[in-house]
């Protein structure tokens, strides 16, 4: 088996994690039912002519997979994996809207046409001129790790670069009516829903910096008891304990299904927590930024304190593992390494 890197990160959200070369030390406080992300200047990756055809998610995408790329110093990826929970909301929006406005008749589908969950790789596509393999999955909370594990099944045949990344914008009315619905469920969700993409460069040719992704482990749905049993295994194939682990990120969201991390963090207790929702948001694809603070820590040595859950951090960070669910179902571990 061949190891598995990710030699760059790239990541836009509700924070200032794009243009900024600190790590989130300038926070905004994120409130309300929905929060947007920061938008970064689309104009330095895409042509103002391109972008105003351009939906939201796509822009998103674009503009992140070109950072990822740029900060790997590579042109052309041997494949483009995208994982989306929603895809073009926008453009799915606008369509359903022209139908009932013209009452079923005389529809252009230019707005159906876009809307469709693989725009998004297709134009990062397009822009590089790539026509390698190219797939997207949308497999709501297990959209990005769905994406993930078919780059690393790639990387182990005959690809040496791959981009892989996760999108979800906000669109403008169907968010609305999903916190609706979550709120008569009484879930209970505290963070706001948020969108954001997040793009990673993987490879199974190490280099400086390079960060090694030792293993990951997803399944859809699992009980408490079915969970801590996984995690147990997990480790177990991996040969380490929780010892051996120096920072656990979980995707913490305030509601009632934080049982689940509350549950795994109790092998964990003499580490550093970390959680980043409250700084995300909430979204199908909100776990790839828990994977790309994981990556920032792992190069920076250091983790800054709105990530602190709880305990303090070791002197040096070598090992993080990762957990996340949504709504007690699409379960993810992910085990990294400096």
């Amino acid at each position: 088996m061949k190891k598995i890197f990710i030699h760059s990160a790239a990541c836009i959200s509700a924070q200032h994690t794009f243009d900024s070369e600190g790590f989130l030390d300038d926070i905004i406080e994120i409130s309300g039912k929905t929060f947007p992300a920061q938008y970064p200047n689309y104009k330095d990756y895409i042509s103002p002519a391109a972008s105003r055809r351009m939906a939201t998610a796509v822009k998103l995408g674009v503009t992140a997979a070109s950072k990822a790329l740029e900060k790997a110093n590579l042109k052309q990826p041997d494949a483009i994996i995208t994982g989306t929970g929603m895809g073009c909301l926008e453009d799915t929006e606008k369509f359903l809207n022209n139908i009932i406005a013209n009452d079923e008749e005389f529809l252009t589908p230019t707005a159906f046409i876009q809307s469709t969950h693989n725009t998004i790789g297709a134009q990062i596509a397009l822009g590089l001129q790539c026509k390698a393999y190219n797939s997207t999955y949308a497999h709501a909370a297990l959209s990005f790790e769905s994406a993930l594990l078919d780059a690393q099944l790639l990387l182990q045949e005959e690809a040496h670069n791959i981009l892989v990344g996760g999108v979800d914008e906000l669109g403008k009315e169907m968010i609305h009516y999903i916190r609706m619905m979550e709120d008569a469920e009484s879930i209970g969700i505290q963070v706001p829903f948020s969108e954001g993409a997040s793009f990673f460069v993987m490879s199974s040719e190490t280099k400086k910096n390079a960060i090694q992704l030792v293993d990951m482990e997803v399944c859809s749905t699992a009980s408490e008891e079915i969970i801590q049993k996984n995690l147990k295994y997990f480790l177990e194939r991996n040969t380490i304990n929780s010892l051996d682990i120096d920072v656990l990120i979980l995707g913490r969201n305030g509601d009632v299904f934080d049982s689940y991390y509350e549950e795994v963090a109790t092998h964990f207790n003499d580490i550093s927590q970390l959680h980043y929702k409250h700084l995300s948001g909430e979204f199908y694809t909100a776990s790839p930024f828990g994977l790309w603070a994981a990556c920032e820590i792992l190069n920076r040595q250091e983790i800054p304190k709105p990530l602190i859950y709880k305990g303090t951090a070791k002197p040096k960070i070598n090992t993080i593992l990762l957990y996340n669910q949504f709504k007690g179902r699409d379960h993810s571990f992910i085990l990294l390494k400096r």
